[in-house]
């Protein structure tokens, strides 16, 4: 019993540690594509 509930347990800390990854990912590209348009903006504007 003691074994299924470690499995279980890590089996949630990864699909947590796995939702902050992909959130931080999502944040980067977000920011990386402002940075993109700031810059298109100021060479052209």
């Amino acid at each position: 019993m003691m074994i299924y509930l470690l499995a279980a347990t890590m089996t949630l800390a990864m699909l947590i540690a796995t939702a902050l990854g992909l959130h931080n990912e999502a944040q980067s590209v977000k920011l990386e594509a402002q940075r993109k348009a700031a810059r298109r903006h100021i060479t052209f504007g």
